[in-house]
């Protein structure tokens, strides 16, 4: 399943391949930044781009033997490239490599989720749009308010996307630094105008000061945002699992040719995209902990960090992408029952219109309290006998006395509700967005 809404190319920027062909990116802008002040000969520079090439068979079958990765990958590099290979990784310590690396790698990832983030944004707009006048009633712990639209929903989660967009390129800025400063990140044996070289090629920042490693709040900060995405999904999801629901029926995940609810029961027509997305959120804010766990490292460093990112960074992104384009997925084929929404409305025999009937009395110069009292009498009777809310109302001389007939009839109009529902879209799509 997972193959079917993930992008490969999430995947692919995870192997051991992309994974050691972008270290040796680094170490040999590395070198031609050496070359640059003169500290190694342009030939050897040639020899290096000429020969090195990644085996990761061979450079995990090395780090079997040396126990360090970063040795393992050295050596098999240095293997093809002979004599000039003593001038990679000159001055440097394993991190420079790996943290500028990882910054690459996860502002790769990063691009990918963004368009993720912008896909779902265009669906969310096509949907807000169709639905802009689609009545429905709005729910406040569960019980009936006052009317809506779904198209003012779908508005809600726009905006939220939106806001997660913006927080998923700000921490993407926030890892994109390098830093090639040495064992104590001090530049005692490699010069800070190496780092400026290297971070300049790779379009990264440099790590205004280092210790031995760029520091993991940044990590931390990209997996909040994240986190921050999946629960928004989350939240989404469970709205449309509400929605689902038999005794609401207002909108429902689309069931597909030949798809199966059950094993027991052939009517069951289950919100499963909806409850796997609403699973899966739960790994990555938990993943988002363990970086906040990341942080606090001993002194200038120590590699209780490097085991937590080898799980969470992969399979946070690709879980992401995962979850973002089966939503978006989910999102564009909705299936909304416009009428089921209609009929809820009337459940309730017309109180979700007190309000209004409050307010007009009060404006009649009724006391706000004894206002609200006979309103809530009355609503509470017809919850408790059934009948019209309008027609109980229309019978109570309390109200009569500062309400006439029409002016009661006009608060039983749902648009009233809904008369600056244009500023709503306006603020969120612009003012020049396509109304069609």
């Amino acid at each position: 399943m997972i193959e079917r809404y993930s992008r490969p190319e999430m995947a692919a920027l995870w192997s051991d391949q992309k994974k050691y062909e972008t270290w040796l990116k680094v170490e040999i802008t590395a070198c031609e930044a050496l070359v640059k002040a003169g500290e190694m000969p342009q030939t050897a520079l040639e020899e290096i781009k000429k020969k090195a090439s990644i085996d990761p068979d061979r450079i995990n079958a090395l780090e079997q033997i040396v126990k360090h990765d970063v040795i393992a990958f050295l050596t098999s590099v240095t293997e093809k490239v002979g004599e000039a290979g003593r001038f990679i990784h000159l001055g440097m310590t394993s991190s420079d490599v790996l943290d500028t690396a990882l910054a690459l790698l996860m502002r790769e990832a990063a691009d990918l989720l963004i368009t993720d983030l912008e896909n779902l944004l265009d669906a969310l707009q096509d949907q807000a749009i169709k639905h802009k006048k689609t009545l429905m009633i709005g729910r406040s712990h569960g019980i009936h308010g006052e009317p809506i639209t779904f198209g003012l929903k779908l508005c809600h989660w726009y905006e939220e996307t939106r806001r997660n967009h913006a927080r998923l390129i700000e921490a993407k800025n926030i890892v994109s630094v390098g830093k090639i400063s040495g064992a104590m990140g001090t530049y005692a044996h490699i010069s800070p105008e190496i780092e400026a070289y290297v971070c300049e090629q790779l379009g990264l920042k440099p790590e205004p000061v280092s210790s031995q490693i760029v520091h993991r709040d940044r990590h931390a900060q990209f997996m909040q945002a994240l986190a921050l995405i999946a629960s928004s999904l989350e939240r989404f999801s469970v709205e449309i699992r509400h929605l689902q629901r038999t005794e609401v029926g207002e909108a429902e995940e689309p069931f597909e040719a030949g798809q199966k609810g059950s094993s027991a029961m052939p009517h069951k027509r289950n919100p499963v995209s909806t409850e796997n997305i609403s699973g899966l959120s739960r790994v990555i804010r938990a993943h988002a902990s363990a970086a906040l766990e990341n942080i606090p490292l001993w002194h200038e460093r120590d590699i209780s960090h490097s085991s937590v990112e080898r799980l969470i960074l992969p399979d946070s992104t690709v879980l992401l992408n995962y979850m973002l384009n089966r939503f978006t997925n989910m999102i564009r084929r909705l299936v909304v029952y416009p009428d089921r929404m209609r009929q809820n409305m009337a459940l309730t025999g017309g109180t979700l219109y007190s309000q209004k009937i409050l307010l007009r009395l009060i404006q009649k110069g009724m006391e706000r309290e004894d206002a609200y009292a006979v309103v809530q009498k009355t609503a509470m009777e017809v919850f408790e006998q059934g009948g019209s809310f309008q027609s109980t109302i229309l019978s109570n001389p309390a109200v009569l006395k500062h309400l006439n007939a029409e002016e009661i009839e006009a608060c039983f109009d749902p648009w009233q509700y809904l008369k600056h529902l244009e500023t709503s879209y306006e603020r969120v799509f612009g003012k020049g967005y396509d109304r069609s």
